[in-house]
This record gives C-alpha cells, structure tokens and sequence, in this order.
C-alpha cells in the first residue's frame, strides 16, 4: 500500500490553508490604470473628457442652428420662386385664353398623384412647381396659332411641339429645389417613344415626368380648347386607362383612375 503524501496547505481542512490568489484578467484593464495613476492625474483626465464633452455640445448646437438656417433659406428661395413662377404663369395665359388655369389644375392633380404614390415631399414641390409652369415654353409660340379654331397645318404643328424644350431652355438656369426644368422639358413624352421633344421611352422618362403627363392629358381633355369643346372627365380617363402601359405609366394611370372614381377628386 502506497503511503499518501500530504502537502501543507493544499487541502482547505489545513490550518495553513490559502485560497489562490485571483489574477486579473482582461477586462480589468482599466482597474490596472486607474489603480496606477495618482489623484491628480485622474482628475485632469477628467477634466480633459469634459471639455470634449463640451465642445461636442457645442458642434451639436452649431449642427442644429445651421440645420434651421438652411430651413428658412429654403423657404425664403421657394416663396421667392412663388412670385416667379406666378409671373411665368400670367405670361403664358394671357396669350391663351383656354390656358387660364390649366397649369394649376393640372399642378393640383400631378400633387395628389405623388400622394397616393407615396412620392418624398421634394417630388411632390418638383410636381408642382413644374405643374404650374409646364406650358411656359408656349410663349414662343404666336398666339394666333394657340388660339387657332381649326387643325394646325404640319409647320404650325412642328412650332408647337418645341414648346417643351422651349421651356426647358428657359427653365434651366433657375435653382429650383428639384429637377424642375427637366420634368417640364419630358411632359409630352410617351411610354412607347412616340413622344416629344426626344423621344424618350420608358425609364428613360423620369417619375415626375410620368406623372405629369398623365395629369396634364387628363385636364386638357376636360377643359375645352379653341379648336375644340371639353370631352368630359369619364373620356379623359377612358383614354388614359385605354393606353396604360403603352403611352402612360401603368401606376401613375391606376393612381389616377382611383382618385377619380374612388376618392372623389374634382376640379376646383
């Protein structure tokens, strides 16, 4: 039989018994320096943490008062435009008796669209500044040809369909808070290419402009013109929901006809 052989101190019934000593490990790092640091340093560390501290609140403040700043800028800018665009407007009706208020039926209609579409607030203030003004390239054109009672001939057809570049030229140098002149510029494009001034096809016609037209067609066929009465909203949305797809934006049109025969969207 094999004799045991007991060390001191090792079982926890001897008298000299010492529980192990527990090492720091890792997450006791900042113990470690805290512990070897004197009181004096502790505190200028924190002081220093504090005057970070107080400048971050200061950049923060700075943040937020620049953030207003640039809000009441922006609101100055667009009631600045406002007075513009309003002078824009006047100069394309009164060369278009049949104009008068078209360009804000159809800025109401376009900014309910992008309502229903969930489109961002700057879409919807591009929808409607480009709504207001979108006929603006018409005063290019002589008023005896837009206020012509019969069909216009192939020449007086070609003037007319320049009129979106037209504005556009004209549109292109004021900052607005959107792509304003280039929603002006695609409103008369169509689905299928077939339309003007480049032909644009697709997703080559911006989201705005998608919109646009469709309000813009809607409203002209409700509205009589001077070589012709109005047609009367249910033809308007016949030819719409006729050509979804092919000449107008599949959701753009669906978004439409609802407005219409759903949630009572009129004219005012």
């Amino acid at each position: 039989m094999k004799k045991q052989i007991r060390t001191k101190g090792k079982s926890p019934f001897d008298p000299h018994f010492k529980p192990p000593e527990k090492k720091l490990g890792r997450s006791s790092g900042t113990a470690r320096e805290i512990k070897g640091k004197k009181p004096e340093d502790l505190l200028h560390e924190l002081q220093r943490d504090k005057i970070k501290l107080e400048r971050q609140k200061k950049k923060l403040c700075q943040l937020r008062l620049d953030l207003k700043k640039s809000r009441q800028r922006y609101a100055d800018l667009f009631k600045g435009l406002g007075g513009i665009v309003q002078t824009l407007t006047a100069s394309v009706e009164s060369r278009d008796p049949f104009l008068s208020e078209h360009q804000k039926r159809v800025a109401d209609l376009a900014r309910a669209m992008a309502g229903e579409m969930g489109m961002t607030e700057e879409q919807e203030e591009t929808l409607t500044l480009a709504g207001i003004i979108h006929d603006l390239g018409k005063v290019a054109i002589p008023a005896e040809v837009l206020r012509k009672p019969a069909g216009l001939t192939e020449t007086e057809y070609e003037l007319v369909q320049k009129h979106p570049q037209t504005g556009y030229e004209m549109l292109k140098g004021i900052e607005f808070p959107g792509a304003v002149a280039e929603v002006v510029c695609q409103h008369h494009e169509r689905m299928d290419g077939s339309g003007y001034p480049q032909g644009l096809k697709g997703e080559e016609i911006s989201l705005e402009a998608q919109v646009l037209m469709v309000a813009d067609v809607v409203e002209a066929m409700c509205s009589p013109r001077s070589y012709r009465p109005a047609l009367g909203v249910e033809a308007a949305l016949e030819e719409i929901e006729k050509n979804k797809g092919g000449l107008y934006d599949p959701e753009a049109t669906e978004v439409c006809l609802k407005l219409f025969r759903e949630k009572g969207f009129s004219f005012e």
